[in-house]
């Protein structure tokens, strides 16, 4: 019989045991509580639309900055999404710092003269030949060939020994011709950071090519090794140059999963997605 009342038991529950006894309230132990003076009332602050003043943030995303700023962001921006061709791209590949700073360098010997500086020359002479002590024509010194057009006409005529474009010229079309050019008429060239700084050697705000045509005897040696390390940076490998193409670079929200879910809905992507959301 007992036998029978055991296996009549259900399968899976336990035997309950004994609840243990709950603490005795003496070892809680009892926190004071925080005295609150009722004469300071809270008045928590609502950051609802209209009401408290907002804290501060950094708000940099919702500026409006000037055109020329959002028009240069969106340049980069751009040569970086969409593909671009070889004849632009290679403006990216500027002159390594050590070669431009020797080149920079030499380059300064040879500014061409002020407005200041031409005056006075020009009064000095005009003082001498007054003196009555005759107008001799002095000859020009070797100086920098700026500016696209005198150094396009000095590149086909074969009389540059030496061609610096600037790599941020805008528009970009001005100078884009100029590397095959040089290559084409055997004059080494190369592409320097940037057109403020050329402008600087030649008196103006930007410039955007300038050359060199002739240089004094001393630094002959110091132009023969920079043209040839030059020349080995970009006349001879202008094939290779003409080849790389540029940009396809796509933005961490085209990689997100979100991004790649929606493809199948519809959703441009790469060039046209992109200039869907500019227009």
């Amino acid at each position: 019989m007992s036998y029978y009342l055991l296996s009549q038991q259900p399968k899976g529950k336990k035997a309950k045991g004994k609840k243990v006894a709950p603490a005795p309230s003496v070892a809680k132990k009892h926190e004071a509580k925080k005295v609150v003076n009722p004469l300071f009332e809270k008045r928590p602050k609502n950051y609802g639309i209209g009401q408290d003043i907002q804290p501060k943030r950094d708000l940099t995303r919702f500026v409006k900055w000037p055109r020329y700023i959002r028009l240069q962001r969106q340049r980069s921006i751009l040569y970086k999404r969409l593909k671009v061709p070889p004849a632009i791209n290679q403006f990216t590949q500027a002159l390594d710092r050590q070669t431009a700073t020797q080149l920079f360098k030499l380059a300064h010997k040879y500014r061409p003269e002020t407005k200041q500086e031409k005056r006075q020359r020009l009064l000095a002479r005009a003082e001498q030949k007054a003196a009555g002590k005759g107008d001799t024509p002095t000859k020009r010194p070797p100086v920098l060939r700026a500016g696209v057009n005198t150094v396009t006409s000095l590149v086909e005529s074969k009389k540059a020994q030496l061609v610096i474009i600037a790599h941020d010229v805008d528009p970009i079309e001005l100078v884009v011709f100029l590397p095959a050019l040089c290559r084409k008429m055997g004059v080494p060239y190369c592409i320097v950071k940037g057109k403020a700084r050329l402008g600087r050697l030649v008196h103006r705000k930007t410039c955007t090519s300038v050359a060199f045509t002739q240089t004094n005897p001393e630094d002959k040696g110091a132009l023969a090794k920079l043209v040839e390390a030059i020349k080995t940076n970009y006349n001879d490998r202008y094939e290779e140059i003409r080849r790389h193409w540029g940009g396809g670079i796509m933005g961490p929200q085209v990689h997100s999963p979100h991004h790649e879910a929606g493809e199948g809905k519809g959703q441009g992507t790469g060039n046209q997605a992109l200039l869907n959301c500019l227009e």
